[in-house]
């Protein structure tokens, strides 16, 4: 199977073709900072076009056939299993992600693409109890229309697919912006992967341009019914206020930042807490929302659970992302490399104290993790996105829940201890979306919600949550 070519092009309404920007996209591999390739970039034009294609589309019915619908689902799972070394090694390349990260997130998109391919079934008409004995009561589900979805870069096959394979097995049309550091594995290789797969020309649209020059548009346009946005919360916020601003209201799905705690109670397994630790902080560089954000440690427990962790950490191999053993490969590009030297020097400025600093050569970040650290401060309360790791000392169980809930995200969250019960009745108080006890705070299951609270997000995705939130019920009352 020849390996796809032209992913340096816009698909626009079935056309592969230059964007008609005056930027420039310059594709760069994070680990070596060689060029992959210039992608010139979509302008809001092109953003028109892709609308109006995704428009007509859906209008004209496309995609109404639930057998066309999962015909395509079908053979989109068998393309990306065949394709699976071509998929892994984009991800290496472009996003770089090590080879662990990328089978995860090939395997994330397989599930998620098998549980949308129950929901050309589920788009019937369901009947009511009538509260009028002469009339029949029934809603019917239906496709929203055309969606537009906006991708990050961390996990940029996945985080696109969840949105444009539902959103397709929904009946609705699909207009996607992968984020200006992915356009390949974000973008482009879900294009050609449905065009192979037997998608009707023009159901799904690629537009890779500047988020300064087609950002806002891209949200305040007044084709789309729906906004679905994975990204930071601060251009969440942004994407948001152009959604609903305008003249026509958008539905949103937004799936934001987060502060992930790791509680460890004073009964919990040490060991298990510093796999815990490692693995949510550090699998891909900590560049996930879901990410261990900081740790909360009992004191009874805190300074042995920090020398079983150095331990451990002094063993993290640290390097190319394509060799099996890397578990921290290159941060995305330099401009989040001089962000996490920035919080590293405000976090000694507040009064942390660094007990491990791993180093920084180039784009790679490895482990600096600090004890001593103010609740108050800027690294407990906000997310870096990065392997750097705050351990905070909880005086007892009340107040390690007071800590954990003390910041403005509540996305993920995770506890280890012993005592189960214990466990669930410490994560039922937390102010999250989701808690995983004595497991990793990064899990994403196909069929369960995935979600955040407060400035986390709004919506769940996955299974019958996602399901809702990309059709629409309209009530029908008919005389028996």
């Amino acid at each position: 199977m020849d390996a796809y070519q032209g992913l340096d092009q816009q698909l626009i309404g079935g056309h592969w073709q230059a964007g008609t920007s005056v930027k420039t996209i310059h594709n760069l591999n994070p680990y070596t900072q060689q060029l992959i390739f210039a992608l010139q970039g979509a302008s809001i034009v092109d953003v028109d076009s892709a609308y109006a294609a995704a428009e007509k589309a859906f209008h004209g019915q496309l995609i109404q056939s639930a057998e066309l619908r999962k015909s395509v689902i079908q053979k989109l799972q068998d393309l990306i299993r065949a394709r699976r070394d071509e998929i892994v090694g984009w991800l290496i390349r472009e996003s770089g992600s090590t080879r662990l990260k990328a089978n995860i997130e090939v395997d994330a998109a397989l599930g998620i693409i098998q549980e949308a391919g129950a929901f050309p079934d589920q788009m019937l008409a369901e009947e009511l109890e009538s509260k009028d004995l002469q009339k029949r009561s029934l809603f019917l589900r239906k496709p929203l229309g055309v969606i537009a979805v906006i991708s990050p870069w961390n996990f940029p096959f996945h985080l696109s697919m969840r949105s444009v394979v539902t959103a397709i097995a929904c009946a609705n049309t699909v207009v996607l912006k992968p984020a200006s550091e992915t356009p390949v594995t974000g973008g482009t290789l879900l294009g050609k992967l449905f065009e192979e797969a037997g998608l009707p020309a023009g159901v799904l649209s690629v537009v890779a341009g500047s988020g300064s020059e087609i950002g806002d548009y891209f949200a305040e346009h007044a084709v789309p019914k729906m906004i679905s946005f994975t990204g930071s919360t601060e251009i969440g916020q942004r994407v948001g206020a152009k959604a609903v601003g305008g003249e026509r209201l958008k539905r949103l799905a937004l799936e934001l930042g987060g502060n992930a705690p790791l509680v460890i109670l004073d009964d919990a397994d040490l060991d298990l807490a510093v796999e815990l630790t490692v693995m949510g902080r550090f699998l891909h560089q900590g560049q996930i929302c879901m990410s261990t954000n900081r740790v909360i440690a009992d004191v009874l427990i805190h300074d042995a659970y920090v020398e079983k962790l150095l331990a451990r950490v002094g063993q993290i191999a640290v390097g190319d992302p394509d060799d099996p053993a890397t578990l921290i490969g290159p941060i995305i590009n330099a401009a989040q490399v001089k962000k996490h030297q920035q919080i590293i020097q405000v976090a000694l400025e507040q009064g942390a104290e660094l007990i491990y600093d791993g180093g920084i050569q180039g784009n790679l970040v490895a482990p600096h993790i600090f004890i001593n650290v103010d609740s108050s401060s800027d690294l407990a309360l906000e997310e870096s996105f990065g392997p750097i790791l705050p351990i905070l000392q909880a005086e007892n169980e009340a107040h390690a829940l007071e800590l954990a809930n003390s910041t403005r995200f509540g996305l993920s969250s995770a506890v280890c201890t012993r005592d189960l019960e214990r466990g669930a009745g410490f994560a039922a108080q937390l102010d999250a979306g989701m808690t995983h006890i004595n497991g990793i705070s990064v899990a994403d299951h196909a069929n369960a919600p995935f979600g955040g609270e407060r400035n986390s997000g709004l919506g769940r995705f996955n299974g019958r949550w996602i399901f809702e939130e990309f059709t629409r019920t309209h009530w029908m009352t008919l005389p028996l």
